[in-house]
């Protein structure tokens, strides 16, 4: 790896760290496309799962008095029932495709309200919650939306909201993170960043987390929602015309 490269990846995780401390998912989907470009789709993965975990392990960490529990409970028991299922599955998908599932996820944003009657505070939906972001989130490397979907009908504030999946999140960068770093282990971690790469980048995201959350202390709950749709989906229109280009020139 080239040290423009390397530097590259350091400061893209503080910036999302930054990002994701203020919106919650925002900055994860932006990093994956990030080091999809620089980066072999499977070490992309075990890198985005190293410092996603990180950057939620510590936003959790920092607004653990707004956390529920509860939910964080069933969605981790799902968590793992959705990690063992896809890692017998063995499947990588293709930069093209992984840019277009990228440039798709967004869009669950913008599904009508009167469409989703979901609510993570219920104990089953919470476990639904874990089941099928985690299960994305192994495919498309990001499901930052489609976990947003399950907290909109909550009555939980925006602090509550954002420390309560970035402790889920934990539990899906961890089922990242073993299912697509175990061959690559294997493979003598061909293609993932050296070492000193990880030990720049993983204090820069608990820094990017800590300036994220004193922004977001500055948001209103309105502003908090709709900033956090509309960034999302401009993420999602870059990697739809970055997807079109890769399938044109395949």
């Amino acid at each position: 790896m080239g040290l423009t490269v390397a530097l590259f990846v350091v400061a893209m995780a503080f910036v999302t760290a930054t990002l994701s401390g203020v919106f919650g998912m925002a900055g994860g989907l932006v990093l994956m496309g990030a080091l999809a470009a620089v980066l072999p789709v499977s070490a992309a993965f075990v890198t985005h799962g190293l410092l996603q975990l990180t950057a939620n392990g510590w936003r959790a960490i920092l607004h653990r008095k707004h956390v529920r529990w509860d939910i964080v409970g069933w969605y981790a028991l799902a968590s793992l029932v959705a990690g063992v299922a896809v890692s017998f599955l063995a499947l990588v998908p293709s930069k093209p495709l992984l840019y277009l599932l990228l440039g798709l996820v967004p869009w669950l944003t913008w599904l009508p309200q009167r469409w989703i009657n979901l609510d993570a505070a219920k104990p089953a939906q919470a476990f639904l919650s874990g089941l099928s972001v985690t299960g994305l989130n192994l495919s498309a490397g990001v499901a930052g939306p489609l976990l947003d979907i399950f907290f909109i009908r909550t009555e939980l504030t925006r602090h509550a909201i954002v420390a309560t999946k970035a402790a889920t999140q934990v539990f899906a960068h961890l089922a990242k993170i073993i299912v697509y770093g175990a061959p690559l282990i294997g493979a003598g971690g061909k293609g993932l960043p050296p070492w000193w790469v990880f030990a720049l980048a993983i204090p820069l995201s608990m820094a990017g987390t800590a300036v994220g959350g004193v922004i977001l202390d500055r948001l209103s709950d309105v502003n908090f929602k709709r900033w956090t749709r509309w960034i999302v989906t401009g993420v999602g229109v870059t990697y739809l015309f970055q997807a079109a280009q890769l399938f044109l020139h395949a």
